[in-house]
């Protein structure tokens, strides 16, 4: 598994996913808030399978997993 969400993307995608669940425990959205577990996940691991699916690559050239 190699990484496919750069720099930009990854903070974007952690902070997105904080947000909402942070929605949703204070009760302001509702349960559907946990959905950025999504986000949140994708961003810590540096993989987003739906990259992978449609061939995108965020990651600089240097950093990418042979």
């Amino acid at each position: 598994m190699s990484s496919n969400v750069g720099g930009l993307d990854r903070i974007a995608r952690i902070v997105v996913g904080l947000a909402l669940i942070g929605a949703a425990v204070a009760g302001a959205i509702g349960a559907w808030g946990f959905i950025g577990i999504v986000p949140l996940a994708t961003g810590l691991f540096r993989f987003c399978p739906a990259y992978r699916l449609i061939g995108l690559n965020t990651c600089p050239l240097e950093s990418r997993g042979a």
